[in-house]
């Protein structure tokens, strides 16, 4: 991965807080920094192959649209089972999140899927239906709610220059 230069670093600084909510959004992130809207998107493309930026993508506010239960599910799936249990789980519409996990000493689970309902009810029914997927490998199974939101955002970035040199080391 190369260093960041000036025009990276102002494409970052103007997107971190999300892309504007317009028609042509790059056109405007590129008007808002003084370059071509084209040397913007080949830019993020270059930082996405990468890996400055993971992916873009709508982050929305699952509380806003009436999803007030989130749980997050936690499953103990034999090893040899697991990728292909994430794989069928992480494709489910109702599953936000789906990844796998090392196992703690205490804490026996390996595969995680973020569930967002409109109630506990609700959760409870697309766990049983995750379990009805993932069948007989899923050995056990618990479901940890969410009580309050802590964070909402991507990683932010301030303007100086020896702090993204150092992130892009």
């Amino acid at each position: 991965m190369g260093r960041l230069d000036d025009i990276d670093r102002r494409i970052m600084l103007a997107t971190q807080a999300g892309l504007p909510l317009v028609a042509r959004p790059y056109h405007a992130v590129a008007g808002s920094i003084g370059v071509d809207a084209g040397e913007v998107m080949k830019r993020i493309e270059r930082m996405q192959r990468e890996g400055v930026i993971r992916r873009i993508g709508a982050v929305p506010n699952h509380y806003a649209l009436g999803y007030r239960a989130n749980g997050m599910t936690v499953w103990d799936v034999a090893d040899k089972a697991v990728d292909t249990a994430g794989e069928r789980v992480g494709a489910l519409p109702f599953v936000t999140h789906c990844y796998r996990r090392p196992r703690r000493a205490g804490w026996p689970y390996n595969l995680f899927a973020m569930v967002h309902a409109r109630s506990r009810a609700e959760v409870e029914e697309r766990t049983s239906e995750i379990a009805a997927l993932i069948g007989p490998a899923a050995r056990a199974r618990d479901v940890l709610y969410s009580v309050r939101i802590l964070k909402k955002t991507g990683v932010r970035i301030n303007g100086s220059k020896q702090c993204l040199d150092a992130q892009s080391a």
